[in-house]
């Protein structure tokens, strides 16, 4: 490609860095490819075909978010090829709460430098959780902003959409007292709750490889570990199982996500003993001195997606998300009354 532009690098944007990322991205993206794709990486925009056989009314479901200041700790630990697979799942997780199928993702990274080899890694990680989601990265955009962001930082945010028939959208109108929470195990801290997790441990000036022995790993590579995808395991689910409701539990925790699946007059009784909760959540609230109300209010404490269902279908279930690798089990049900999240 014959476009260079002297000026705009002595400005500190070089356009052809730009074009190196994209020759070291494609491999990656080539992952992505499914049947819908009908547009390469480098047009002005994606094309996407949708495959409509056997839906009645389609309805198309949108996403968007980023990793927020779980990036801080990539930067400390010069480590870019995770991230990106916590952009995807924070999108694609929400999007299967609706009972959607994500179909296609795009990504936006600002940097202050365009290094195309750590921009080839970010997007290896987007790719990476477009595969665990099956869904196409079908484009983005690389911002260099010299001035705006250090040069060795960058932000990382992405937009994914999926389709789901009208009639099978869910929408919690089916949810009775007696129905049973199902947990989907998260990895880790997944991509919420940062801010807290930097300020108790001073992650910038902490050894990243202390509490290994708390841990079983070194507390960078714990907290690293990227979001969990629930899309396969969610979406044969629910092919098996009349599922009432979904929450993905991400910032606000227990007490703001499960109750955003829940109709008026229900609430949910969770049994703390049931939980399988990580070693990091622990560690979190000793070193931070943190009060459990406030961890089951910012962080998933090991619930990475609640499922609602009927009692009856409980055992269905289970072997269901068993049968796609899911080590899920009950963790409490629902109850009448506006009392939101009990736990006990």
């Amino acid at each position: 490609m014959n476009s260079f532009s002297e000026s705009y690098k002595n400005a500190g944007v070089d356009i052809t860095a730009g074009y190196a990322a994209v020759e070291l991205m494609k491999k990656h993206i080539a992952r992505t490819v499914t049947d819908g794709v009908l547009s390469g990486i480098g047009g002005f925009g994606g094309l996407f075909a949708l495959d409509l056989t056997g839906m009645q009314k389609p309805v198309l479901v949108s996403g968007t978010d980023g990793v927020g200041t779980k990036l801080k700790l990539a930067f400390l630990m010069d480590k870019h090829d995770t991230v990106g697979i916590d952009c995807v799942a924070m999108c694609v997780n929400d999007i299967i709460c609706c009972g959607a199928k994500p179909l296609f993702f795009l990504d936006y990274i600002a940097c202050g430098k365009n290094i195309p080899e750590r921009i080839a890694d970010i997007v290896s990680g987007i790719a990476e959780g477009c595969v665990q989601s099956g869904c196409a990265l079908v484009g983005g955009e690389t911002a260099e902003m010299p001035g705006f962001y250090p040069e060795d930082e960058y932000d990382l945010a992405g937009f994914s959409v999926g389709v789901v028939d009208r009639d099978r959208i869910l929408d919690n109108k089916t949810v009775k007292a007696g129905d049973v929470l199902i947990a989907l195990p998260s990895s880790g801290v997944h991509s919420n709750g940062f801010s807290l997790v930097r300020k108790v441990f001073d992650l910038e000036h902490t050894d990243l490889s202390a509490y290994a022995q708390d841990l079983g790993k070194p507390l960078g590579e714990v907290l690293l570990a990227p979001t969990k995808i629930y899309v396969k395991p969610m979406l044969a689910l629910f092919e098996e199982v009349l599922v009432k409701a979904v929450s993905h539990i991400t910032g606000g925790g227990f007490y703001e996500n499960i109750p955003r699946s829940l109709p008026e007059g229900f609430g949910v009784k969770v049994e703390k003993s049931a939980l399988k909760t990580p070693a990091i959540f622990d560690l979190i609230m000793r070193v931070g001195n943190v009060p459990e109300r406030d961890m089951f209010n910012t962080y998933n404490m090991g619930v990475g997606m609640s499922v609602v269902v009927s009692k009856e279908d409980a055992d269905n279930a289970l072997a269901v998300l068993r049968a796609q690798g899911e080590e899920a089990y009950v963790f409490g049900e629902v109850v009448e009354g506006d009392g939101g999240v009990i736990i006990c």
